[in-house]
């Protein structure tokens, strides 16, 4: 049976760190979907149909990544995909007390998922979505957090 993993987020926009937890998830799991969600609470900065082009031209040479855009439960969508295991990075504790709420719901919607925490490699672990949009929006210099060009 092949293992099967979501990484699921809205990837607005895509940074090294997350490029990082999908290389590193590939030793562990034999396909990873990168999966992106709409979140009712946030409103997009950079739009689906630019961002998942590029999400994409990060994996061209590897076969086991995919990249989808889905609407609704997380747990659903995994099913749906036929994973069994749900991935999510961590940057700090706050994230921990986050995403295991988050864990624990999907757990909850599917008994048979697993969600895997992958710690932030070290040099990566300031960077966030966030952090990027701020200085993009600002004319700022946003090339050394991502893994294309915008």
């Amino acid at each position: 049976m092949n293992k099967i993993a979501v990484f699921p987020g809205s990837f607005d926009p895509f940074t090294k760190g997350h490029e990082d937890i999908v290389r590193r998830s590939l030793l562990l799991f034999d396909k990873v979907i990168i999966a992106i969600g709409s979140n009712s609470q946030k409103n997009r900065y950079f739009d689906l149909d630019f961002i998942v082009p590029k999400i994409e031209s990060c994996f061209t040479a590897n076969e086991n990544v995919e990249v989808k855009v889905f609407k609704g439960l997380t747990a659903e969508f995994a099913k749906e995909c036929g994973a069994q295991f749900l991935i999510r990075g961590l940057r700090n504790t706050t994230d921990f007390e986050y995403e295991n709420s988050i864990s624990q719901a999907n757990k909850y919607l599917w008994k048979d998922l697993e969600t895997v925490f992958m710690i932030t490699s070290p040099h990566l672990a300031y960077i966030s979505s966030s952090l990027i949009r701020d200085i993009h929006k600002y004319n700022g210099d946003v090339s050394g957090f991502l893994p294309y060009k915008l």
